[in-house]
């Protein structure tokens, strides 16, 4: 009796530690363990992010049943290369490096990224200026190249690259149709626009009035050192372009007009792009098991993160949903409308009329694509127009877009020059329309409590040099690059 006495009054202080009474069974999931087999005991907010984590069907690997390539693999060490070389813009002066450098969180730590005619090409970061002190041409904010082998359904903020039923559609074809030169996946697809932007890398000379293909063809046939490319590259630098490309594509043998191809170089630059998988963050090990893994105020911020709002949370997860922390749609959540904007149907106007500019379909004025929350934390500015420069501000704008649009704060910009001057106007036309996103109160204590979750989905390899030189070639790379035409950043205090 004496012995069963006891074991009884173990059984219930078990109970007691996990949260639970002695009339009720705890509901253990599948990744969380239980008491006896964790180091750390379960406490009864992992109770219930257990059954959250449940509910929403969450892993913690968004890469599951998935393969994408490895920075190691030939092709994607050649994309490395091209990646980095300034070869590939119109006046030799910028790489996609330059908006997207793998230390500044796969973009360029700018709200609207600055591309051709920068004060110096090699600086990035806050310092990256344009010459004649002018303001910002690109529209939009980089987005991270981060994990971007995951989509599966949209590229670009307002998604004018889309996977649909019969192929990829692309702005060198009418909405909706699929472009045949899209290439082999919505990564390839993408990789392939830049190139044709005036802001981004094109410049105003090259091939000036031609179409996006025009002045594709011109680039590979510069690179590879045949056919009318107006200034070509030195010969022994067509010649390493030549090499590189047969190592990496097996081709010891093959011409330069047969492998040095605008779809060769997208594709090259999409392994590359595609091999920047980084998913080993906190959150991923807590959801396999790790109970101290995440902190106890992280925990807080996920369950108000996960729950709905009737049980005292911000319903994130509607919109962030699934381990890749986005839904792939589309929403006007009043992002406050700096910038030049996007210049349809009214160049002057400084507006930005999103998903609308791709479908023409009224009910998409203003829409965005949601942003995958993965190392958020270091993929800053944000906003599809990089409107906040702190995390916990943009938290604040999406706990609450009307009064956070209402009372946006100019002075936080921290890039100069960026066009605010038509800002009440825009705003109001922005209201007209449906937003997506109701307003909800917060305290203080809650955006600090998110802001501690969303920390929690970083990759500790992003915030490391050394980690992150496998995506960054050295500057003694050993190929001999007789322009000097590549990227070797300075990133300016």
């Amino acid at each position: 009796m004496i012995m069963q006495y006891y074991l009884t009054m173990l059984v219930c202080v078990l109970l007691l530690l996990t949260g639970c009474d002695n009339n009720s069974s705890p509901q253990v999931d599948a990744h969380i363990p239980t008491n006896s087999s964790a180091p750390v005991l379960r406490s009864g907010m992992d109770v219930a992010l257990g059954q959250l984590i449940q509910r929403q069907q969450l892993t913690g690997d968004p890469l599951k049943g998935r393969e994408l390539p490895a920075i190691g693999a030939p092709l994607a060490q050649l994309g490395m290369q091209l990646f980095f070389s300034k070869t590939l813009s119109g006046n030799l002066d910028v790489a996609c490096a330059s908006c997207h450098h793998p230390l500044l969180g796969g973009g360029d730590n700018l709200s609207l990224s600055i591309g051709v005619d920068a004060e110096d090409p090699d600086v990035l970061g806050h310092k990256r200026l344009l010459q004649g002190n002018r303001s910002p041409g690109v529209p939009r904010n980089a987005p991270t190249t981060f994990n971007i082998g995951l989509w599966q359904h949209f590229m670009f903020h307002d998604g004018r690259v889309e996977k649909t039923s019969s192929g990829i559609h692309t702005p060198d074809v009418a909405y909706p149709d699929t472009d045949p030169n899209a290439g082999g996946n919505l990564v390839q697809a993408q990789a392939r626009f830049p190139v044709t932007s005036n802001h981004e890398m094109r410049g105003e000379s090259f091939d000036a009035g031609g179409t996006p293909q025009s002045c594709r063809e011109p680039l590979a046939e510069r690179l590879g050192g045949y056919g009318k490319t107006g200034t070509p590259l030195e010969a022994r630098e067509s010649a390493r372009w030549l090499a590189a490309f047969r190592e990496a594509y097996g081709k010891p043998d093959a011409a330069a007009s047969e492998l040095i191809t605008e779809q060769n170089i997208s594709a090259a630059l999409a392994e590359y792009e595609r091999s920047q998988v980084f998913l080993n963050n906190p959150w991923k090990s807590y959801v396999e098991g790790k109970l101290d893994a995440i902190s106890s105020q992280a925990k807080q911020g996920a369950l108000l993160f996960f729950r709905n709002h009737d049980e005292g949370g911000f319903a994130c997860a509607s919109c962030h949903s699934g381990d890749f922390f986005t839904d792939e749609q589309f929403r006007n959540v009043l992002m406050p409308p700096i910038g030049p904007g996007n210049g349809k149907p009214d160049k002057d106007a400084q507006q930005d009329y999103g998903r609308w500019q791709v479908t023409g379909k009224p009910e998409d004025k203003f829409r965005f694509r949601t942003p995958t929350l993965l190392n958020v934390e270091v993929t800053g500015p944000w906003g599809h127009n990089g409107a906040y420069t702190s995390l916990g501000n943009m938290v604040e704008h999406m706990l609450n877009p009307f009064q956070s649009a209402l009372h946006y704060n100019t002075a936080q910009l921290k890039q100069p020059n960026i066009q605010t001057g038509q800002y009440q106007q825009n705003l109001r036309e922005m209201l007209g329309e449906n937003t997506d996103i109701a307003g909800h109160s917060y305290k203080q204590e809650d955006v600090q409590n998110l802001v501690a979750f969303l920390q929690t989905l970083t990759d500790p390899c992003v915030t490391s040099q050394i980690c992150m030189s496998k995506w960054i070639p050295p500057e003694d790379h050993g190929r001999q690059d007789s322009q000097g035409l590549q990227l070797n950043a300075r990133f300016a205090p």
